[in-house]
């Protein structure tokens, strides 16, 4: 007979009374002397740490990264210097704009982040299943989320303030127009690419620095649900996509992305005809291929969601030897604000939680100390200041060399809609005219049916502002929505 764990307190007492607490007789009022019903309780009151403001409804598994092609004449990553290296890795897929319990099947961007546990520390890729995003200056992102939640009035979501957001933001519409067509609604997360979206950088060995593109293909193939069968799964199975990973896992039908980069060399990036660094815009293939680089396997479930997907926490801040940042607004704001949402929402201490830490790492060797949920042994008794004569610590200068980044250095608050910034709608316009018929088609049906939720004494004139944002974009496009939502067309909406 094989021996069984004992039923124990936190600090490990043993306890029998697990169902009944103590009272004066049988009837009697309970006393406060039971402690186990306070340790219960009080951990019970304390199970749900804030959920993500963004990104709150998720899933993940574990995997590997394989390395297929040589990519060493742009990077020194480590993660990347041999054909056939493997490198383990954790994946988080969620919604943007939905509470934790919200459907998977929402129209919804979908959250696209990536830990990976190298040498040198870990490299985490946050982006998205689009290549582009709403806005391009950090200072707009938390308006625009308010957007996406709840209004402040009715409590309720508000395709108004949407829309209105929207309308007058008409950089959104190359993200706007993703957002509502199929790919607003992927057929899980196994059928949808991913992308770093910003615009990062390699430096390689002999110092040299280019932009670059990361882009996840899934091998899945692209599958999407129609509207009407995204809102039909929402009521069957909310949680639809997050079961169909974990299935597919288990079943051993493990789950792969193909790697490609988009590389462009730094000089480049001053004169192209597009800013390089705008979140809103894509880099054209025609320009800037996709090179092959390597395959991500996903392929063992968590054994506890909360430890390993709910308490993981990854920034585009978290780069590696041979990675690097670029001048991307977006980006930029990224750097600080993912970390301090972590601080809030696990603790100062967050990258001491095991799916967080780097295996490589025996202990921390830096002079942070104290916080809350400090679990590692605090560093003993090593000084905790710099210099000092005690300590082994040293400076790796090798890490160090990283050329000077080449931009625009005039300040510029005042005129960021300048020539090459303000080309809202060449590739909105784009992507609908490589679309088949029956994708437009769909698109122009999605479109009409989230307008038409747009109320209020307001409703004419946001409707009309984002018709000549779609009717800029392209007048079949414009002129489909506008029969849509029965609204006449003036020739004013055609004039960019």
């Amino acid at each position: 007979m094989s021996k069984k764990n004992k039923l124990t307190t936190s600090s490990g007492r043993p306890y029998v009374e697990n169902e009944d607490t103590l009272s004066v007789g049988r009837r009697g009022p309970l006393l406060i002397e039971d402690y186990i019903l306070h340790e219960k309780m009080s951990h019970f009151n304390r199970e749900r740490i804030p959920e993500r403001v963004v990104h709150a409804k998720g899933s993940g598994a574990y995997g590997t990264f394989t390395v297929t092609h040589d990519i060493t004449k742009y990077t020194k990553a480590k993660i990347f210097s041999k054909v056939g290296k493997k490198t383990d890795m954790i994946a988080r897929f969620s919604t943007v704009g939905g509470e934790k319990g919200s459907a998977d099947t929402e129209r919804d961007p979908r959250g696209f982040a990536l830990k990976f546990y190298t040498e040198d520390g870990n490299w985490d890729m946050v982006g998205n299943n689009t290549p582009v995003f709403f806005v391009k200056d950090p200072k707009k992102f938390s308006d625009f989320i308010h957007t996406q939640k709840r209004d402040p009035y009715t409590n309720m979501k508000s395709p108004t303030m949407m829309w209105d957001f929207w309308s007058l933001r008409p950089e959104s519409l190359h993200q706007v127009t993703i957002l509502m067509s199929d790919r607003g609604t992927p057929y899980g997360v196994r059928h949808m690419n991913g992308y770093g979206s910003h615009t990062f950088s390699l430096i390689n060995k002999d110092n040299e620095r280019f932009y670059v593109k990361f882009h996840f293909k899934t091998a899945q193939g692209i599958k999407n649900f129609t509207d009407k069968d995204a809102m039909e799964m929402r009521g069957i199975d909310p949680d639809f996509s997050q079961r169909d990973l974990m299935k597919n896992i288990e079943d051993g039908n493990y789950p792969k992305w193909n790697l490609r980069i988009q590389v462009m060399p730094e000089a480049e990036a001053l004169d192209y005809h597009i800013n390089p660094f705008d979140l809103t815009k894509v880099w054209p293939h025609g320009d800037y291929p996709l090179i092959d680089v390597g395959v991500m396997e996903l392929n063992r479930n968590p054994e506890n969601y909360f430890a390993e997907i709910e308490q993981l926490a990854t920034s585009p801040a978290h780069i590696v030897d041979g990675i690097g940042y670029s001048p991307d607004k977006m980006l930029q704001g990224r750097l600080l604000s993912y970390p301090d949402a972590h601080r809030y929402r696990l603790g100062a201490n967050y990258e001491q939680i095991p799916v967080n830490r780097c295996p490589f790492m025996k202990e921390s060797n830096n002079y942070q100390r104290d916080g809350l949920m400090r679990v590692d042994g605090n560093q003993g008794r090593k000084p905790n200041y710099f210099p000092n004569s005690f300590d082994d610590i040293e400076i790796d200068e090798s890490y160090k060399q990283l050329p000077p980044t080449v931009v625009d250095a005039e300040a510029d608050w005042f005129d960021r809609n300048a020539p090459r910034e303000d080309d809202h709608y060449t590739q909105p316009g784009n992507l609908f005219r490589i679309m088949d018929d029956q994708a437009q088609k769909n698109l122009i049906s999605n479109i009409v049916g989230a307008m038409s939720g747009i109320d209020g004494p307001k409703k004419d004139e946001i409707v009309n502002r984002q018709l000549c944002h779609w009717f800029r974009a392209d007048p079949t496009l414009g002129a489909g929505v506008a029969n849509g939502l029965g609204v006449e067309v003036d020739e004013s909406m055609f004039v960019r």
